[in-house]
């Protein structure tokens, strides 16, 4: 078995500042910065965008679209074939 083939696999901490969210798992992703986490160790932090404490899916904050007026009134403008 070949080794150093595999990246590396450890602790990083994720976090969306949008949200004030973050969570500490095991990654193979790498960062520069670092944070100290809640045990007084410091791990690599990684900024996301958007995670389940700001997206609308989990938070319930989601639109719903009508489709079906929207197919209604395509069907009123352009007339059934």
């Amino acid at each position: 078995m070949k080794k150093n083939l595999h990246p590396a696999y450890r602790p990083v901490v994720f976090r969306d500042p949008s949200a004030g969210f973050a969570f500490l798992t095991r990654s193979t992703l790498t960062s520069t910065r670092t944070v100290e986490w809640e045990d007084g160790r410091t791990y690599p932090v990684v900024d996301v965008d958007v995670s389940s404490a700001s997206h609308p899916f989990y938070t319930g904050r989601g639109r719903i679209l009508d489709s079906a007026g929207r197919v209604e009134r395509f069907n009123q403008r352009y007339g059934r074939a």
